[in-house]
């Protein structure tokens, strides 16, 4: 690579990918929260509200399949490191202006590296479960807004966004 060319902390001296090393770095507190929504037919999350999809409870399956992939985030991710998670919440909001389901994700762990792709990836399997699940219902339903919101520890420190949703 040229000599003026970025550091990039994903790229070895030779330009191949590698695992940023973060053996030096203290473990600290982590947190993150992310944020999405599910925009649906009004008669979709009607259904899901009132517990009438045939494929069983939308939002009990869809908080089970956030949980279960910020916890295998590192498999899906290239390059992540594998971080021992304290605490993952997914949560719902139904909103019925929307019309649809605005979810929210919070990650903690104590180490070398950040949980903000925890939270993001538990938003997005949260979103894609409740897509999966109510889908012969409302093929038009979009997954829309994931992002992140907050973010603490390390050295880059504390990040937050203002509106959540």
């Amino acid at each position: 690579m040229p000599s003026n060319a970025p550091s990039w902390t994903h790229l070895d001296e030779k330009g191949r990918l590698k695992m940023v090393d973060v053996s030096d770095k203290a473990p600290t507190w982590r947190e993150a929260r992310a944020v999405g929504r599910v925009r649906m037919a009004p008669e979709t999350l009607k259904r899901i509200l009132e517990g009438e999809v045939a494929k069983g409870n939308v939002l009990e399956a869809a908080r089970l399949a956030g949980i279960m992939a910020a916890k295998r985030t590192w498999e899906l991710i290239p390059l992540c490191h594998p971080i021992p998670l304290t605490a993952v919440e997914v949560s719902f909001e139904p909103d019925e202006d929307l019309p649809g389901i605005r979810l929210q994700s919070r990650t903690k762990t104590c180490d070398r590296t950040g949980v903000e792709m925890e939270a993001l990836t538990a938003v997005a399997h949260a979103a894609l479960t409740i897509y999966d699940m109510c889908k012969a219902l409302d093929r038009t339903m979009c997954l829309e807004g994931i992002r992140l919101v907050y973010k603490s520890g390390g050295r880059s420190g504390t990040f937050a966004v203002s509106d959540e949703a």
